[in-house]
């Protein structure tokens, strides 16, 4: 471990490690052990006090310091903060780390294709899914990689996936593929429900956006949603009604989801705050 790497055990710690700092350059990644995500960028954070030697590297766990999460504003882990002289300079890491360190969640990664937004397969919590009438064997897990496999109906042709978040998100676009004759149709999407949907809620309820595909869209073509609709969002629903041949089964190979968190960086905040002694979030 480097020098200027530390470990923060408690709120008094933190503190005193910000002090210490002076007028270095201080970068904190609140975290959390209870995070996946955290625990995949927590290499590459220490990594980089490696190759920066003139900054100092804070890991502040939110479970042992939560009055320093709170007093920074910390909603979300990982979060990655600037400091100098104690000061809140910049919240501007936490997209970008997230934006590459999901490159490697499969080989088959690849860019999303819409500029100012990623693909938000890394900030799917994925033990919070659920599917309705999925295949015992063709389960709702394949559709979240490009490996071959798929998500197939069970009972008919109807599906329920569940998505969850590990954070609030702005959804700007889907991509799905699947086959043409068995592939979805028309398409509910609902947002931010307290519970998973069940059929009869998800046939009698008002949906955010409902969408009719045809079988070119199930080719992987962008799909864009209604912006505006999408905002903040912590889980998303997406039912499936029928399929494009009204066969009794359905199947989804890949689902892509795209945009962007909703903690992003404000460049007109960054000049207001950048290097002012003392100033707090």
């Amino acid at each position: 471990m480097s020098s200027n790497f530390s470990v923060i055990t408690n709120d008094g710690h933190f503190q005193t490690e910000l002090t210490r700092g002076g007028n270095k350059l201080v970068i904190v990644d609140f975290t959390s052990a209870r995070c996946g995500p955290c625990q995949r960028a927590s290499p590459l954070f220490e990594e980089m006090s490696s190759k920066y030697k003139n900054a100092n590297f804070l890991k502040v766990d939110i479970q042992n310091c939560p009055n320093s999460a709170q007093l920074n504003g910390v909603q979300a882990t990982p979060t990655f903060i600037f400091f100098r002289n104690k000061g809140l300079i910049l919240e501007a890491l936490e997209a970008k780390i997230k934006q590459h360190y999901g490159d490697g969640e499969s080989e088959d990664s690849e860019d999303c294709g819409v500029p100012g937004h990623m693909d938000l397969i890394s900030m799917i919590n994925k033990a919070g899914c659920e599917c309705l009438n999925e295949s015992e064997t063709h389960t709702f897990s394949n559709i979240l990689t490009s490996n071959g496999g798929h998500l197939e109906s069970d009972a008919d042709e109807q599906l329920i996936i569940y998505i969850a978040f590990n954070q609030s998100v702005k959804i700007h676009s889907l991509r799905i593929k699947a086959p043409g004759d068995s592939g979805p149709k028309n398409i509910k999407l609902f947002i931010n429900q307290p519970y998973t949907l069940d059929f009869d809620a998800a046939e009698t309820g008002i949906p955010v956006q409902e969408l009719e595909l045809s079988k070119k869209d199930l080719d992987g073509d962008l799909i864009n949603l209604k912006y505006v609709r999408f905002q903040n969002i912590m889980n998303l629903a997406i039912f499936i009604q029928d399929n494009q041949s009204g066969s009794e089964i359905t199947k989804v190979s890949n689902i892509q989801l795209i945009g962007s968190p909703v903690q992003t960086t404000n460049m007109s905040d960054f000049k207001r705050i950048a290097g002012k002694k003392g100033e707090s979030h």
